[in-house]
């Protein structure tokens, strides 16, 4: 339907990066790379590149306001390799999963692989938000910021409770969506959405309570866990202002150059940002025949990552497939594993309005000219 489609010049944006990870890396910050002379192709432990690790964790520290005492540990996997890492580092009892989702599942997955621990699920349908909370017997309390496979965000967080640590896999959301840090242990993410960076690092903001916490785990002599996978490795290497093992210094120089730009506008700024750019997309669907929201709860849709179904009589892979041969737009499909006939948009901070304004207008000029 779709394989001899040309956009008129222009409908066509200025950047074609609308996917959901990785994201938008800015040329700017590419060629600030580029022109490093004493960065790229040094050991982690010298002075130039410790320093722009405190940079970073400073950076973070601002930017989300951290509440006294909290850490942001750094280390390398990203959050598929956190999920593990949590299952072996912090659960005493048991971890409580609220699954929405495919990366929520994930985790939980993660944690019932572990034998010596035990894992639950508390499940909605995908496309539906959450609301977890503490279950008695299990000390972790798992739950997403943004589930990045459906385009759900969950806001509500459960309050405190002695004896439980909420941990909240903030991947697509975190920067661009709201997060009560005085309820939430531990706060993690890959650098590869709203952060503008590369995937293979983690970011764990975590309480005194959490780290608290790891320390005890990694202390009893029955519990097998693999140093490079011990959360206590990371915090105290983290409080050094490195990584355990050689990271990518690629990725930490792009998250610090992202966390400065987002610093400079400050967070409610960023955020209301990501809200104008969600409206473009929410409006656009609500005002075409053959477009729908998936996610049908409106303060459950996402302002990070838009999903909006699209009727079948016009199939969305090969319209994505087309517009990526023209690179015009790419990775605009749905998540693989969804199965709809759905478009799939970030609204990342480096994602223009302008550029989300011309691709409703190339999907709307597509399907109406088809």
């Amino acid at each position: 339907m779709f394989k001899n489609l040309e956009i008129p010049a222009h409908l066509i944006p200025k950047d074609p990066r609308f996917g959901v990870g990785p994201s938008l890396i800015p040329q700017a910050f590419v060629e600030k790379l580029a022109q490093s002379k004493n960065y790229l192709g040094t050991s982690h432990r010298k002075d130039n590149v410790v320093k722009l690790v405190r940079e970073l964790q400073l950076g973070l520290k601002k930017y989300f306001n951290l509440p006294e005492g909290y850490e942001v540990v750094i280390g390398n996997g990203g959050a598929t390799l956190f999920w593990e890492i949590m299952g072996l580092s912090l659960v005493s009892q048991g971890s409580s999963h609220f699954v929405c989702g495919e990366f929520s599942e994930k985790a939980y997955k993660a944690h019932a692989n572990i034998p010596w621990i035990k894992a639950v699920r508390e499940d909605v349908a995908f496309g539906e938000s959450i609301k977890p909370f503490h279950k008695e017997g299990f000390d972790l309390t798992c739950c997403v910021l943004n589930e990045t496979s459906t385009g759900v965000m969950n806001t509500y967080l459960p309050e405190r409770k002695e004896g439980h640590l909420l941990c909240v896999d903030a991947t697509s959301g975190a920067g661009q969506i709201k997060a009560d840090f005085k309820k939430i242990d531990v706060y993690y993410f890959s650098p590869q959405k709203v952060f503008a960076s590369e995937g293979g690092t983690y970011i764990a903001i975590m309480s005194p309570q959490a780290i608290e916490q790891a320390m005890k785990v990694s202390s009893q002599a029955d519990r097998f866990i693999p140093i490079a996978l011990n959360l206590k490795t990371a915090i105290e290497i983290s409080r050094l202002h490195q990584t355990y093992n050689t990271p990518c210094l690629s990725s930490l120089f792009y998250l610090n150059e992202q966390v400065k730009l987002m610093n400079n506008l400050g967070e409610e700024e960023v955020i209301k940002e990501a809200q104008e750019k969600a409206a473009i997309l929410y409006d656009w669907a609500s005002e075409k025949k053959y477009l729908s929201h998936f996610v049908k709860e409106v303060s459950a849709r996402s302002i990070s990552v838009a999903t909006i179904d699209v009727d079948d009589k016009y199939p969305m892979s090969e319209l994505a497939q087309r517009l990526r041969e023209l690179e015009i737009a790419f990775d605009i499909e749905a998540y693989r594993r969804l199965g709809r006939n759905q478009l799939r948009i970030a609204l990342f901070h480096n994602v223009s309005k302008d550029d989300l304004k011309k691709l409703t207008q190339i999907v709307s000029y597509a399907i109406e000219n088809c």
